[in-house]
Protein backbone atom coordinates (compact mmCIF):
# COMPACT_ATOMS: atom_id res chain seq x y z
CA UNK A 1 0.00 0.00 0.00
CA UNK A 2 1.42 3.38 -1.14
CA UNK A 3 1.21 6.59 1.41
CA UNK A 4 0.32 8.18 -1.99
CA UNK A 5 -3.18 6.40 -2.63
CA UNK A 6 -3.59 6.70 1.53
CA UNK A 7 -2.85 10.87 0.69
CA UNK A 8 -5.60 10.72 -1.98
CA UNK A 9 -8.10 8.47 -0.25
CA UNK A 10 -7.36 10.76 3.24
CA UNK A 11 -7.06 14.66 1.54
CA UNK A 12 -6.15 17.25 3.69
CA UNK A 13 -9.67 18.52 3.57
CA UNK A 14 -10.76 15.22 4.40
CA UNK A 15 -10.90 13.38 8.38
CA UNK A 16 -11.56 9.76 8.71
CA UNK A 17 -14.50 9.40 9.54
CA UNK A 18 -15.06 5.92 8.88
CA UNK A 19 -12.40 4.74 11.08
CA UNK A 20 -14.71 3.47 13.61
CA UNK A 21 -16.85 1.60 11.90
CA UNK A 22 -14.43 -1.60 10.59
CA UNK A 23 -14.85 -5.03 11.76
CA UNK A 24 -12.31 -6.47 13.01
CA UNK A 25 -11.60 -10.44 13.58
CA UNK A 26 -10.23 -11.20 17.15
CA UNK A 27 -6.48 -11.37 15.90
CA UNK A 28 -7.10 -7.77 14.27
CA UNK A 29 -8.67 -6.69 17.90
CA UNK A 30 -5.82 -8.05 19.75
CA UNK A 31 -3.38 -5.77 17.56
CA UNK A 32 -5.37 -2.90 17.98
CA UNK A 33 -5.48 -3.27 21.64
CA UNK A 34 -1.28 -3.87 21.49
CA UNK A 35 -1.39 -0.94 19.68
CA UNK A 36 -3.64 1.75 21.98
CA UNK A 37 -1.24 0.36 24.65
CA UNK A 38 2.01 1.27 23.26
CA UNK A 39 0.33 4.80 23.10
CA UNK A 40 -0.65 4.81 26.85
CA UNK A 41 2.30 3.39 28.02
CA UNK A 42 4.42 5.62 26.42
CA UNK A 43 2.10 8.34 28.41
CA UNK A 44 3.08 7.19 31.82
CA UNK A 45 6.67 6.37 30.94
CA UNK A 46 7.41 9.80 29.57
CA UNK A 47 10.26 11.67 30.65
CA UNK A 48 11.62 15.40 31.09
CA UNK A 49 14.99 14.87 28.52
CA UNK A 50 16.18 18.31 30.16
CA UNK A 51 15.49 17.42 33.81
CA UNK A 52 17.08 14.32 33.29
CA UNK A 53 20.06 14.82 31.75
CA UNK A 54 20.74 18.40 33.89
CA UNK A 55 20.34 15.42 36.99
CA UNK A 56 23.06 13.43 35.07
CA UNK A 57 25.48 15.85 34.65
CA UNK A 58 25.19 17.22 38.05
CA UNK A 59 25.57 13.47 39.34
CA UNK A 60 28.45 12.62 37.38
CA UNK A 61 29.98 15.67 35.47
CA UNK A 62 31.01 16.09 31.99
CA UNK A 63 34.68 15.42 32.78
CA UNK A 64 34.76 11.58 32.87
CA UNK A 65 36.62 11.45 28.84
CA UNK A 66 39.20 11.29 27.71
CA UNK A 67 39.99 13.70 24.30
CA UNK A 68 39.82 9.78 22.25
CA UNK A 69 37.09 8.94 23.68
CA UNK A 70 34.98 11.98 23.91
CA UNK A 71 35.69 12.10 19.82
CA UNK A 72 34.76 8.93 19.18
CA UNK A 73 31.55 9.10 20.81
CA UNK A 74 30.90 12.78 19.30
CA UNK A 75 31.54 10.89 15.95
CA UNK A 76 29.10 7.72 16.77
CA UNK A 77 26.18 9.68 18.70
CA UNK A 78 26.12 12.40 15.92
CA UNK A 79 25.07 9.81 13.34
CA UNK A 80 22.64 8.44 16.18
CA UNK A 81 21.33 12.09 16.62
CA UNK A 82 20.62 12.69 12.97
CA UNK A 83 19.13 9.19 12.84
CA UNK A 84 16.86 10.18 15.83
CA UNK A 85 15.85 13.37 13.78
CA UNK A 86 14.80 11.16 10.98
CA UNK A 87 12.69 9.17 12.90
CA UNK A 88 11.05 12.05 14.27
CA UNK A 89 10.32 12.96 10.45
CA UNK A 90 9.00 9.63 10.01
CA UNK A 91 6.84 9.26 12.87
CA UNK A 92 5.41 12.37 11.82
CA UNK A 93 4.44 10.69 8.19
CA UNK A 94 3.12 7.69 9.59
CA UNK A 95 0.57 9.39 11.93
CA UNK A 96 -1.02 11.31 9.70
CA UNK A 97 -1.18 8.58 7.38
CA UNK A 98 -2.18 5.51 9.28
CA UNK A 99 -6.11 5.30 9.54
CA UNK A 100 -6.90 3.00 12.48
CA UNK A 101 -7.04 5.07 15.63
CA UNK A 102 -4.98 2.40 17.75
CA UNK A 103 -2.22 2.68 14.87
CA UNK A 104 -2.47 6.61 14.46
CA UNK A 105 -2.07 7.07 18.61
CA UNK A 106 1.06 4.54 18.59
CA UNK A 107 2.98 6.70 15.98
CA UNK A 108 1.65 9.76 17.82
CA UNK A 109 3.16 8.97 20.68
CA UNK A 110 6.68 8.24 18.60
CA UNK A 111 6.39 11.51 17.22
CA UNK A 112 6.95 13.13 21.29
CA UNK A 113 9.70 10.18 22.18
CA UNK A 114 11.76 10.84 18.95
CA UNK A 115 11.52 15.23 19.42
CA UNK A 116 12.69 14.14 23.38
CA UNK A 117 15.77 11.82 21.92
CA UNK A 118 16.59 14.73 19.32
CA UNK A 119 17.23 17.60 21.40
CA UNK A 120 18.17 15.63 24.44
CA UNK A 121 21.40 13.97 22.17
CA UNK A 122 22.16 17.72 21.20
CA UNK A 123 22.52 18.77 24.48
CA UNK A 124 24.38 15.97 25.27
CA UNK A 125 26.93 16.08 23.26
CA UNK A 126 27.40 20.07 23.62
CA UNK A 127 27.75 19.00 27.27
CA UNK A 128 30.58 16.89 27.41
CA UNK A 129 32.53 19.06 24.31
CA UNK A 130 31.67 16.81 21.30
CA UNK A 131 29.41 19.09 19.03
CA UNK A 132 27.00 16.91 16.43
CA UNK A 133 28.81 16.45 13.15
CA UNK A 134 27.04 15.78 9.63
CA UNK A 135 26.13 12.22 8.89
CA UNK A 136 28.83 9.66 6.46
CA UNK A 137 27.37 9.03 3.15
CA UNK A 138 26.42 5.41 4.19
CA UNK A 139 24.81 6.60 7.34
CA UNK A 140 22.77 9.52 5.50
CA UNK A 141 21.89 6.66 2.71
CA UNK A 142 20.04 4.59 5.41
CA UNK A 143 17.81 7.46 6.94
CA UNK A 144 17.32 9.02 3.35
CA UNK A 145 16.31 5.70 1.61
CA UNK A 146 13.60 5.51 4.83
CA UNK A 147 12.48 9.56 4.22
CA UNK A 148 12.29 9.03 0.48
CA UNK A 149 9.96 5.98 -0.32
CA UNK A 150 6.42 6.47 -0.36
CA UNK A 151 5.80 2.46 0.54
CA UNK A 152 4.12 1.94 3.89
CA UNK A 153 5.61 -1.45 4.42
CA UNK A 154 9.03 -0.36 2.84
CA UNK A 155 8.67 2.92 5.42
CA UNK A 156 8.41 0.83 8.44
CA UNK A 157 10.42 -1.99 7.43
CA UNK A 158 13.59 0.51 7.31
CA UNK A 159 12.48 2.64 10.22
CA UNK A 160 10.57 0.40 13.05
CA UNK A 161 12.41 -2.83 12.26
CA UNK A 162 16.09 -2.18 10.67
CA UNK A 163 17.13 1.61 12.62
CA UNK A 164 15.62 0.94 15.73
CA UNK A 165 16.51 -2.50 16.27
CA UNK A 166 20.32 -1.50 14.97
CA UNK A 167 20.19 2.17 17.31
CA UNK A 168 18.85 -0.60 20.02
CA UNK A 169 21.54 -2.70 19.79
CA UNK A 170 24.44 0.20 20.16
CA UNK A 171 23.13 1.18 22.83
CA UNK A 172 23.06 -1.92 25.16
CA UNK A 173 26.55 -2.39 23.82
CA UNK A 174 27.62 0.89 24.80
CA UNK A 175 25.66 1.17 28.58
CA UNK A 176 27.08 -2.12 29.00
CA UNK A 177 30.92 -1.14 28.76
CA UNK A 178 29.68 1.95 30.98
CA UNK A 179 32.04 4.51 28.84
CA UNK A 180 30.36 7.57 30.49
CA UNK A 181 28.50 7.42 33.65
CA UNK A 182 26.19 9.77 32.15
CA UNK A 183 25.40 8.16 28.95
CA UNK A 184 25.31 5.12 30.56
CA UNK A 185 22.27 5.91 32.89
CA UNK A 186 20.67 8.47 29.65
CA UNK A 187 20.21 5.70 27.15
CA UNK A 188 18.46 3.13 29.45
CA UNK A 189 15.59 5.82 29.00
CA UNK A 190 16.20 5.46 25.32
CA UNK A 191 16.49 1.86 25.10
CA UNK A 192 12.83 1.86 26.74
CA UNK A 193 11.51 4.19 24.26
CA UNK A 194 12.99 2.47 21.46
CA UNK A 195 11.43 -0.66 22.30
CA UNK A 196 8.09 0.43 21.88
CA UNK A 197 9.26 2.01 18.54
CA UNK A 198 9.75 -1.42 17.39
CA UNK A 199 6.58 -3.04 18.94
CA UNK A 200 4.93 -0.28 16.54
CA UNK A 201 6.30 -2.25 13.34
CA UNK A 202 6.14 -5.75 14.54
CA UNK A 203 2.04 -5.03 15.14
CA UNK A 204 1.58 -3.02 11.74
CA UNK A 205 4.02 -5.20 8.86
CA UNK A 206 2.57 -8.73 9.38
CA UNK A 207 -1.36 -7.30 7.79
CA UNK A 208 0.55 -4.80 5.79
CA UNK A 209 2.45 -7.96 4.23
CA UNK A 210 -0.31 -10.49 4.25
CA UNK A 211 -2.04 -7.97 1.44
CA UNK A 212 1.13 -8.08 -0.68
CA UNK A 213 1.44 -9.31 -3.80
CA UNK A 214 4.62 -11.22 -4.64
CA UNK A 215 5.94 -8.78 -7.33
CA UNK A 216 5.28 -6.19 -3.98
CA UNK A 217 7.35 -8.81 -1.78
CA UNK A 218 10.18 -8.94 -3.79
CA UNK A 219 10.01 -4.86 -4.03
CA UNK A 220 10.19 -5.14 -0.86
CA UNK A 221 13.19 -7.64 -0.50
CA UNK A 222 15.14 -5.85 -2.71
CA UNK A 223 14.81 -2.17 -0.77
CA UNK A 224 15.90 -4.69 2.23
CA UNK A 225 18.92 -5.52 0.77
CA UNK A 226 19.64 -1.74 -0.58
CA UNK A 227 18.89 -0.74 3.26
CA UNK A 228 21.07 -3.38 5.17
CA UNK A 229 24.09 -2.98 2.56
CA UNK A 230 23.84 0.44 3.24
CA UNK A 231 23.39 0.02 7.48
CA UNK A 232 26.17 -2.22 7.21
CA UNK A 233 28.64 0.28 5.31
CA UNK A 234 27.28 2.62 8.11
CA UNK A 235 28.73 0.59 10.53
CA UNK A 236 31.64 -0.18 8.72
CA UNK A 237 32.64 3.65 9.03
CA UNK A 238 31.95 3.61 12.73
CA UNK A 239 34.11 0.38 13.34
CA UNK A 240 36.94 3.01 14.26
CA UNK A 241 35.28 4.96 16.62
CA UNK A 242 33.45 1.97 17.87
CA UNK A 243 36.59 -0.19 19.01
CA UNK A 244 37.80 3.05 20.66
CA UNK A 245 35.30 2.74 23.09
CA UNK A 246 35.44 -1.54 23.18
CA UNK A 247 32.79 -2.44 21.00
CA UNK A 248 33.49 -4.84 18.31
CA UNK A 249 31.54 -3.96 14.82
CA UNK A 250 31.36 -7.82 14.40
CA UNK A 251 29.12 -8.34 17.62
CA UNK A 252 27.11 -5.32 16.79
CA UNK A 253 26.51 -6.84 13.09
CA UNK A 254 25.67 -10.38 14.85
CA UNK A 255 23.65 -8.42 17.81
CA UNK A 256 21.64 -6.69 15.80
CA UNK A 257 20.89 -9.71 13.39
CA UNK A 258 19.64 -12.20 16.19
CA UNK A 259 17.15 -8.75 17.47
CA UNK A 260 15.74 -8.78 13.57
CA UNK A 261 15.29 -12.54 14.00
CA UNK A 262 13.30 -12.16 17.17
CA UNK A 263 11.38 -9.33 15.71
CA UNK A 264 11.18 -12.14 11.95
CA UNK A 265 9.57 -14.61 14.43
CA UNK A 266 6.70 -12.50 15.87
CA UNK A 267 6.31 -11.57 12.25
CA UNK A 268 6.08 -15.14 10.81
CA UNK A 269 3.88 -16.02 13.45
CA UNK A 270 1.34 -13.84 12.66
CA UNK A 271 1.73 -14.40 8.72
CA UNK A 272 2.84 -18.33 8.15
CA UNK A 273 3.63 -17.44 4.72
CA UNK A 274 6.57 -15.99 5.68
CA UNK A 275 9.63 -17.78 5.04
CA UNK A 276 11.13 -19.71 8.28
CA UNK A 277 14.60 -18.30 7.26
CA UNK A 278 14.50 -14.67 5.91
CA UNK A 279 15.93 -14.26 2.60
CA UNK A 280 17.99 -11.42 3.88
CA UNK A 281 20.41 -13.55 5.84
CA UNK A 282 22.73 -14.96 2.86
CA UNK A 283 23.53 -11.63 1.67
CA UNK A 284 24.02 -10.31 5.49
CA UNK A 285 26.20 -13.94 6.05
CA UNK A 286 28.45 -12.99 3.07
CA UNK A 287 28.32 -9.36 3.69
CA UNK A 288 29.23 -9.87 7.27
CA UNK A 289 32.48 -11.76 6.41
CA UNK A 290 33.88 -9.60 3.94
CA UNK A 291 33.04 -6.56 5.66
CA UNK A 292 33.44 -7.46 9.21
CA UNK A 293 36.42 -10.48 9.87
CA UNK A 294 36.32 -12.38 12.33
CA UNK A 295 40.19 -10.85 13.59
CA UNK A 296 39.08 -7.33 14.15
CA UNK A 297 38.92 -4.15 12.54
CA UNK A 298 43.15 -3.55 12.46
CA UNK A 299 43.78 -7.35 10.35
CA UNK A 300 44.71 -7.34 6.88
CA UNK A 301 42.65 -10.74 5.67
CA UNK A 302 43.05 -10.83 2.06
CA UNK A 303 40.17 -10.40 -0.10
CA UNK A 304 40.34 -13.82 -1.34
CA UNK A 305 40.35 -15.27 2.09
CA UNK A 306 37.35 -13.16 2.65
CA UNK A 307 35.43 -14.35 -0.10
CA UNK A 308 36.11 -17.86 0.57
CA UNK A 309 34.61 -17.52 4.07
CA UNK A 310 31.66 -15.66 2.35
CA UNK A 311 31.02 -18.03 -0.21
CA UNK A 312 30.89 -20.87 3.17
CA UNK A 313 29.19 -18.97 5.27
CA UNK A 314 26.81 -18.54 2.26
CA UNK A 315 26.34 -22.63 1.94
CA UNK A 316 26.71 -23.13 5.51
CA UNK A 317 29.64 -24.68 5.95
CA UNK A 318 30.85 -21.78 8.19
CA UNK A 319 28.91 -19.83 11.03
CA UNK A 320 27.04 -17.40 10.15
CA UNK A 321 25.15 -14.86 11.91
CA UNK A 322 22.87 -16.98 13.39
CA UNK A 323 25.36 -19.19 14.37
CA UNK A 324 28.23 -17.09 14.98
CA UNK A 325 30.10 -17.18 18.46
CA UNK A 326 30.16 -13.24 20.45
CA UNK A 327 32.67 -11.51 22.11
CA UNK A 328 29.88 -8.98 23.62
CA UNK A 329 30.76 -7.36 27.42
CA UNK A 330 28.14 -8.37 29.93
CA UNK A 331 24.19 -7.05 29.07
CA UNK A 332 24.77 -7.01 25.08
CA UNK A 333 23.28 -10.35 24.49
CA UNK A 334 20.01 -9.27 25.69
CA UNK A 335 16.88 -10.35 24.66
CA UNK A 336 15.04 -7.90 22.49
CA UNK A 337 12.06 -6.16 24.56
CA UNK A 338 9.01 -4.74 22.42
CA UNK A 339 5.51 -4.29 23.09
CA UNK A 340 4.25 -7.33 20.88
Amino acid sequence: MRLERILDAISPNTLPYGMFTRELSDREARRAKRLESIYHVGQDRIWDGREILSELIAKHGTNNLDERTKQALGRIFSIIMWGELAAWRISAQLADVLEPLEAKLAASSQVHDEARHFYVMHDYLEAIGAPPKPMDPASRRVVELTLATHDLPKKILGMQITIETMALTIFAQVRALEVDPVLTELLAYYERDEARHVGLGVQLLPQLLGKMSIPERLSLLAFQTNLMLSAMLSLRAMEPDLATLGVRARDVMMLGFRKNLEVHEMIRADNPDTPEKPPIEYFMNVANEMLFPEEGPHSSVPVGERARRAFDAARGARPGLREGSLEARRGGQAKLRVAA
